[in-house]
């Protein structure tokens, strides 16, 4: 069985190669990060496509394809408007700074998949794997195309932000380091505000992943949840 856990596909921030800089959101405390419940359903499916992830200032890498999980499928999609924000954040970073996306539309076998090899440990706590539910009214949030896994990278070199991607410990918790003041600490708030302004919320228990136009994104922000069950272009 494929590791989630892939420490290569980031580096520590103290080893990021020179000086990370202090960013200016390292003073904005991040605010109470809980899950809404219960959840709307999807009321009103978008008909917008789910596009391929393409950015200059945005890099992907297809983990779980490169660590081998079965299902899962070549290139790094997301909706058309999903896409449009990531480019809105990554423009608005200073050079070098740039994001580095790790996942983004999963399919239901490929969410069945990880689900199965997570909770077969029956220790792991519920939250970090989506159940893989067919309903188009309850989607995984990957799924849905409206969800991505990303960190920042500074100078074309993804940071591991006090844990690596797939990081199922209390550590991984986006507000884990708010009472202990360093890089980490500084670079989470960065990332969390910098996808906040652009419309996203985040997983309170994975500081790398984030969301719009889903049904957490609707119980957080109080909006309407649009983005069901997606599927990649029949070219992809």
């Amino acid at each position: 069985m494929p590791s989630f856990l892939q420490p290569h596909l980031t580096v520590d921030v103290d080893r990021a190669g020179g000086a990370v800089p202090r960013p200016a959101d390292a003073a904005r405390p991040l605010p109470l990060l809980i899950d809404p419940s219960p959840m709307p359903l999807v009321v009103d499916a978008s008909g917008e496509e789910l596009v391929l992830l393409e950015h200059s200032r945005i890099t992907t890498v297809e983990a779980y394809r490169g660590a081998g999980w079965t299902a899962a499928r070549p290139g790094t999609y997301v909706r058309g408007a999903v896409l449009d924000r990531l480019a809105t954040v990554a423009d608005a970073l200073p050079e070098p700074w740039g994001l580095h996306v790790f996942d983004a539309w999963r399919p239901l076998d490929l969410q069945a998949e990880l689900y199965d090899a997570a909770y077969g440990d029956p220790g792991l706590p519920e939250g970090y794997i989506s159940e893989p539910l067919p309903d188009p009214a309850t989607p995984p949030p990957h799924l849905t195309g409206g969800t991505v896994d990303l960190t920042l990278s500074f100078a074309g070199r993804p940071l591991a932000l006090g844990t690596g991607f797939d990081d199922f410990t209390p550590a991984a918790t986006t507000d884990h380091f708010e009472m202990t003041p360093g890089p980490v600490r500084d670079l989470r708030r960065a990332l969390y505000w910098a996808m906040r302004a652009a419309g996203f919320v985040v997983l309170h228990c994975e500081w790398w992943h984030f969301e719009f136009g889903t049904r957490r994104w609707a119980g957080l922000t109080g909006g309407r949840a649009v983005y069901g069950p997606a599927r990649p272009p029949e070219s992809a």
